[in-house]
């Protein structure tokens, strides 16, 4: 038995899904589900008599210390975390409770649990903390991509909460010795992504012939990585990786938005040409900068890569059309996630 928490997020549901199909244990997953919390995107797992579903809040001690007694996990896989940068400038107050507070009560109900098990139990349990790239801060366009020793230096309340997080774990393995490992990944796409995140929501609005809505100049960078390769190097890291250890995980693509912009119009023109337009990049329109707004993410993932023997096994233009086919695929799980709310929050951070 493995605990996931937010397990119906779209790393989360994609972590599971990829492990009903590779791996035997059983899973938990705990979600509170929150706007970005969908159970739709477990149906294949539905009926996997491997797999429970517990909707709870990782901040309340008692359920999680009861579900970790009863349950007697081997490891704790976090995710559970509020990840848009958008609306932590717009309200950080969710953040600092869900991925500080949150992240705190986790790491003390899993302490309680694991300095309580036998001898054998105790040394097999292992506490994964999943977290970005974002923490680092923001690369100069010469700068080395971030190691694993780079300095912290986050600028966005978002980064800052799962900054603080990542210290939690550290200080657990330091001062407890709670066989903790932590992650930081460069930018996720593929399916089940919620479709506030750039990637999706180009994909959405060019199939609806809407503007296509992209911050200041659109020269910010990225790495990007397919989430179901990220998927496959948290299981590398569960399994292989070093206790007390940080590990880098990236697509081995960088880009700036405008360049996967243009990437997904072009699919776009390919496989939903649009009758009224000469190609879909006529819908892109530039709108103000976000305040804050880290010009440049990259990812050096040398250390994953020699140790645990991890390979992304997507190129981004393989993931990509995956990627935009699956979206075209599946017009009714798209149609439940814009709801009015979702509409709203749009109007709201594009402007209408």
């Amino acid at each position: 038995m493995i605990l996931v928490t937010g397990g119906a997020g779209f790393i989360g549901s994609n972590f599971i899904l990829d492990w009903l199909q590779h791996e035997t244990t059983e899973i938990l997953n705990l979600d509170k589900l929150t706007y970005a919390g969908n159970l739709a995107n477990l149906a294949a797992a539905s009926t996997d008599p491997r797999y429970q579903f517990v909707r709870g809040d990782i901040g309340d001690f008692s359920l999680v210390a009861r579900l970790l007694r009863e349950q007697q996990p081997s490891a704790l896989v976090h995710f559970a975390a509020e990840s848009h940068v958008d609306r932590s400038i717009r309200g950080p107050g969710e953040f600092i409770k869900t991925n500080i507070n949150g992240t705190f009560t986790l790491l003390e109900a899993a302490r309680e649990y694991w300095s309580q098990l036998p001898a054998a139990q105790r040394d097999q349990f292992k506490f994964l903390h999943v977290s970005t790239d974002e923490v680092y801060g923001s690369l100069d366009a010469a700068d080395a991509p971030f190691t694993e020793l780079h300095r912290y230096s986050p600028n966005s309340p978002y980064s800052a909460s799962k900054a603080a997080s990542d210290h939690l774990v550290r200080a657990y393995f330091q001062t407890y010795g709670l066989p903790t490992l932590t992650t930081n990944s460069s930018n996720n796409y593929g399916p089940l992504q919620f479709p506030e995140k750039l990637i999706p929501l180009m994909i959405l609005n060019g199939i609806a012939g809407r503007p296509l809505p992209i911050y200041g100049d659109g020269l910010h960078r990225r790495d990007w990585i397919y989430v179901r390769d990220h998927c496959a190097a948290l299981r590398a890291v569960l399994a292989r990786g070093r206790l007390g250890e940080t590990y880098n995980i990236g697509g081995g693509y960088e880009a700036d938005n405008l360049n996967i912009v243009h990437s997904i119009c072009e699919l776009l023109d390919e496989l939903e040409p649009a009758p009224t337009l000469e190609s879909h990049a006529g819908l892109i329109a530039f709108v103000p900068d976000r305040p804050g707004h880290d010009r440049r993410y990259a990812i050096d993932a040398n250390k994953i890569n020699g140790e645990l023997a991890w390979q992304p096994a997507e190129t981004f233009a393989s993931g990509l059309r995956k990627t935009v086919n699956w979206y075209r695929a599946n017009r009714e799980w798209v149609a439940q996630i814009q709801s009015g709310a979702y509409r709203d929050w749009i109007a709201l951070q594009y402007g209408r």
